[in-house]
């Protein structure tokens, strides 16, 4: 698929790097071949997408209709939380304290552990999912340690294709599974939360990257 402009520039860079050091240690000709490749020297900030209320209610309909039972949950997680895809999918049920109201996302992107609220609506999908699990993991005689087992129960599930299936069936056109995390700071924006909070609860580097990805959100 398509690779944004600023993906594009990191190959690119990263190349020529690999191709000075090839150079240096006589692996390849005098010339690298990646001076003939222009720079991108300007490379778009990351995108904004975020679902409307109706856009919503759509996608998690199609999710909560989805032959993937594991879809939905999954979905509500992100829109409640703002994590990412990986770090939901990698969850064990050692992860997850519903007593606490609290699950820990242990290898996140910044390479650190953080801790993520569950919010009441999204607690009482997990439980019916934890239900559904145990059933679902008893029928085929496996066990598994992940919240969202794949069939063998030996790792997590792919919702790739429920996920494309679910997003084409409401009709979201332009729309990706990280753009749920675009989704969940709006609603928290909406309700008059501190770009602190938000920052906080997206684990952003620095304050200024809250700002500079919502800051025309906020009021």
């Amino acid at each position: 698929k398509p690779k944004s402009r600023k993906t594009v520039k990191h190959y690119r860079d990263n190349l020529e790097i690999l191709l000075k050091f090839a150079q240096k240690w006589g692996w390849i000709g005098s010339a690298n071949p990646m001076e003939g490749v222009n720079r991108i020297t300007k490379a778009t900030k990351e995108r904004v997408r975020f679902l409307d209320d109706d856009e919503r209610k759509a996608i998690l309909a199609a999710c909560k209709a989805s032959p993937n039972k594991q879809l939905y949950p999954v979905v509500v997680f992100a829109l409640s939380t703002g994590a990412r895809k990986n770090e939901i999918l990698k969850l064990t049920l050692r992860d997850l304290d519903l007593e606490r109201q609290v699950a820990v996302l242990r290898e996140t992107k910044n390479r650190e552990t953080r801790k993520a609220p569950i919010v009441s609506y999204l607690k009482a999908v997990l439980e019916e999912h934890l239900k559904w699990r145990e059933k679902y993991l008893t029928k085929r005689d496996i066990k598994s340690d992940y919240l969202f087992p794949r069939s063998d129960g030996k790792g997590a599930i792919d919702i790739r294709k429920a996920w494309e299936n679910a997003r084409d069936k409401a009709g979201i056109i332009d729309f990706r599974f990280h753009d749920l995390r675009h989704t969940c700071a709006s609603l928290l924006i909406n309700k008059v939360v501190s770009p602190k909070f938000v920052q906080q609860q997206l684990r952003h580097d620095s304050i200024q990257t809250t700002f500079d990805r919502y800051g025309h959100l906020f009021p």
